[in-house]
C-alpha cells in the first residue's frame, strides 16, 4: 500500500525561514546605485531626524513667539495670520514628523510581531505534518496486516473447502 498522502511545502514557507519582515529602515536607500537618490535620501533623512524631534517644535514655537508682539499691535487680522502661518506651520510640523516616527516604529512592531506569528504558525503545522505522516505510515502497518490476515483467512477457507 502507497503512502495515504504526499505533502507539498508551500513555495512561501521557505521565504518565510530565508526573509525578515521589511522595517522602514529597509527603504531608506542609503545603498542606491543612483548617486543622488542615495544623497536625497541622506539628506532627506537628516532633516527629518533632525526638525522631527520636540526639541525642534519648542525651538519654532520660540521662533514664532518672537514675532507675536508685532502681530499684537497690527490687529486682529494679523493675529489670525501669525497663528496660522508662524505658529501653527512652524510648530505642528515637527510635532507631526514626531507622531509619524512613532507610528512607523508602532508598524515595525507590528510587522515584526506578525512574523513571528507566522513563523510559529508554520512550525506548528510542520509539527501536525510529522505527526500525520505518522499516523499514515501507523495505517499504512495495520491495513498491511489486515490484508495480510484477511489473504491468510481466504486461504485458511479455500483449504478447508469452503
Amino acid at each position: 500500500m502507497s503512502n495515504l498522502f504526499e505533502y507539498v511545502r508551500h513555495p512561501r514557507a521557505e521565504e518565510l525561514r530565508t526573509n525578515k519582515p521589511a522595517t522602514t529602515t529597509d527603504f531608506r536607500q542609503t545603498d542606491h546605485p543612483n548617486f543622488f537618490r542615495r544623497l536625497n535620501a541622506k539628506v532627506g533623512l537628516k532633516i527629518t531626524l533632525v526638525v522631527g524631534t520636540m526639541w525642534c517644535a519648542y525651538l519654532f514655537g520660540a521662533i514664532a513667539f518672537i514675532a507675536l508682539p508685532d502681530a499684537i499691535k497690527q490687529g486682529p487680522f494679523y493675529i489670525v495670520v501669525w497663528l496660522s502661518s508662524s505658529f501653527l506651520q512652524l510648530v505642528l510640523l515637527p510635532i507631526i514628523i514626531v507622531g509619524q516616527n512613532i507610528q512607523a516604529s508602532a508598524a515595525d512592531k507590528r510587522s515584526e510581531d506578525t512574523y513571528k506569528d507566522a513563523e510559529a504558525v508554520l512550525h506548528e503545522a510542520a509539527q501536525i505534518q510529522a505527526h500525520l505522516e505518522a499516523q499514515d505510515t501507523a495505517l499504512v502497518n495495520i491495513m498491511t496486516k489486515v490484508e495480510n490476515l484477511m489473504a491468510d483467512l481466504t486461504a485458511l477457507k479455500a483449504a478447508r473447502g469452503q
